[in-house]
């Protein structure tokens, strides 16, 4: 197997939507990806870049990737938020996700965040046993709270 990570090209972007749509179907909700493909693209790759991402690629294909940005903690400072990380169905168990994970850490040693953050739906095991294998701490007692596109128009 031919493994590359590296960093996301606006090229990547189409790719990348067909994975986190892949994603948004195995957290049972595809209905909630509504990001277009030029919006995407714009957030990433625009004057206003607020994500970046690697891509995990086997033979020149894109098989996972890990999308992140910059949060900001009034109590930790500055912390590498990761939005998305997948890897793709059948490419699974090979270790990709290992490589990839570990290339999100060294960016934010590299960047000097305070940290590093992500969430994890509580009846993913699998994902709570990697995530596990880098004893990591999965905190409870918070609750996820949104206000959407049309809530915000609305007010």
């Amino acid at each position: 197997m031919n493994l590359n990570i590296r960093t996301a090209k606006a090229d990547d972007c189409p790719r990348i939507l067909e994975l986190i749509n892949e994603l948004a179907v195995y957290e049972k909700a595809p209905e909630e990806v509504t990001v277009d493909l030029n919006h995407f693209i714009e957030a990433g790759f625009g004057q206003n870049q607020v994500w970046k991402a690697f891509v995990a690629e086997v033979d020149e294909q894109i098989v996972g990737f890990a999308l992140y940005y910059t949060r900001y903690s009034t109590w930790k400072g500055c912390r590498l938020y990761l939005e998305d990380f997948i890897v793709t169905e059948e490419m699974r168990g090979k270790g990709i996700g290992k490589v990839l994970f570990e290339q999100v850490i060294e960016e934010a040693k590299n960047e000097k965040y305070t940290g590093m953050v992500w969430q994890v739906l509580d009846w993913n095991q699998p994902a709570i046993n990697f995530y596990n294998k880098y004893k990591a701490h999965l905190e409870s007692g918070w609750l996820n709270a949104a206000l959407s596109q049309e809530q915000v128009k609305a007010f």
